[in-house]
């Protein structure tokens, strides 16, 4: 148990959880952010607060943004616009098919390595870059280095907003991207149309692998679509699923009506069944 908070260097982007150590950052609050490059400027955008979570493997904030802190922020952050506008235009008079997704910068000492620039960019194929690797560290007067991302990466990088209304989960809380495979949506009922099952990033939505243990549960016990059951309404033959609540739909017998049942009350003589039958 102990105390974290939340920072994100970019208004709505991904969120940073650190020990906040002595200090008792308010939401709005700039502070610095240890990274590999030396402490960097976030907003603070979770106060800090007691978590339950055993907090020793985070990251200490370094302490709050000072007026020299805060001058040299604006100073990186026109720096990389201008080392991304600098991209764009050279990317257009070298013809090449590259589409620029982010722009990090470094104002590093001559002893850390100097200031440089990474630009990281999408391309339907590899391309031939050093071209444009001379023509813009001689443009931006520093060291400069492209890196290619994959469409996932790029709308992590980039954000934005999902089908559901929210911030894409790629650039707010995931942390790595798993494996999502056309079976997860089969399994979930879902229309197989790219419109509906594709996220920002033109592939299949993360968020299908969240609930796809629940249904591979229930498909594993409730009864099939088609097979017949017994229910405190009667008798009948299951002609629907609803996982969210649980429950089949049963169409009865007696007079050919509709029941929703849960899952448990029409598994139990099933189970019975199967019991007696395989033993």
């Amino acid at each position: 148990m102990g105390m974290l908070c939340a920072v994100s260097f970019n208004r709505y982007g991904r969120l940073y959880y650190l020990d906040p150590g002595g200090l008792r950052p308010q939401v709005g609050d700039k502070v610095l952010v240890p990274t590999d490059d030396g402490p960097e400027v976030a907003e603070c955008v979770w106060a800090a607060q007691w978590v339950t979570e055993e907090t020793d493997g985070f990251p200490r904030l370094v302490g709050l943004a000072g007026d020299d802190d805060l001058r040299r922020d604006e100073a990186l952050r026109r720096r990389k616009a201008e080392a991304k506008v600098a991209a764009k235009r050279l990317i257009r008079a070298h013809g090449l098919p590259m589409k620029v997704v982010a722009v990090d910068h470094v104002l590093g000492s001559a002893e850390a390595g100097g200031e440089r620039s990474t630009v990281y960019f999408t391309a339907p194929h590899r391309v031939d870059f050093r071209s444009l690797v001379r023509d813009l560290g001689a443009t931006l007067h520093c060291r400069v280095e492209l890196r290619q991302v994959s469409a996932r990466d790029s709308a992590r990088v980039q954000g934005g907003i999902g089908s559901c209304g929210r911030d894409l989960c790629c650039a707010t809380f995931l942390t790595d991207f798993e494996p999502v495979t056309i079976r997860m949506a089969k399994d979930q009922d879902l229309p197989l149309n790219p419109l509906r099952i594709s996220g920002a990033c033109g592939r299949l939505m993360c968020c299908l692998k969240y609930e796809h243990p629940l249904y591979q549960r229930f498909q594993e016990t409730a009864p099939a679509l088609g097979s017949r059951v017994s229910t405190p309404e009667g008798d009948g033959r299951v002609v629907g699923h609803s996982v969210p609540r649980d429950a089949v739909t049963v169409r009865l017998d007696a007079d050919g009506s509709r029941c929703s049942c849960s899952r448990a009350s029409v598994c139990a003589p099933r189970q019975a069944h199967d019991q007696h039958y395989t033993s």
